[in-house]
């Protein structure tokens, strides 16, 4: 019998005010340390990809929001690139929420900051870019296999 595939899904949070994005420094865990990225975290057994990003964006950067508040913009499928394993990757949109955002967890961010899509710094992690430009373009769906990783490290589908 054939093993099925046992996809790492993750939430991701595009937290828009006027013509910015919220991004966040990644470090201490050893992935993609150094590197920016917009909120975001796995989702855990039992729970849906919004409540995920719900619990993560409040553990993360202190905001509370509401289910109503999120707005589903891209799904992102990746193959195995890495030991990691394959990842099913939900981006969601907010344009409402409650607090100021901060870094609640200074082992895992080390800073924040707002951009516009023009402005993004360097190292943005690569799917997470990817998935920015689709979301400019109004692509709502895109995958990328290790070929397309390799060949293009910042984009495929």
């Amino acid at each position: 019998m054939k093993e099925r595939n046992k996809a790492v899904v993750a939430s991701y949070l595009i937290l828009k005010k006027e013509d910015e994005i919220l991004l966040m420094r990644r470090m201490g865990s050893g992935y993609y340390d150094g590197w920016y990225s917009v909120p975001a975290g796995h989702v855990e057994v039992g729970e849906l990809p919004t409540e995920a990003l719900i619990r993560e964006t409040k553990e993360e950067i202190g905001i509370v929001l509401q289910k109503g508040q999120l707005r589903h913009v891209h799904t992102m499928y990746r193959t195995k690139h890495d030991e990691t394993g394959d990842r099913a990757d939900y981006f969601f949109l907010a344009t409402d929420w409650s607090g100021e955002p901060e870094i609640c967890e200074p082992n895992k961010c080390d800073d924040i900051k707002w951009c516009t899509i023009d402005t993004l710094p360097e190292n943005v992690m690569h799917h997470v870019k990817d998935a920015l430009g689709y979301i400019e373009k109004g692509i709502d769906y895109s995958e990328l296999s290790l070929k397309d990783i390799t060949k293009n490290p910042t984009g495929g589908f």
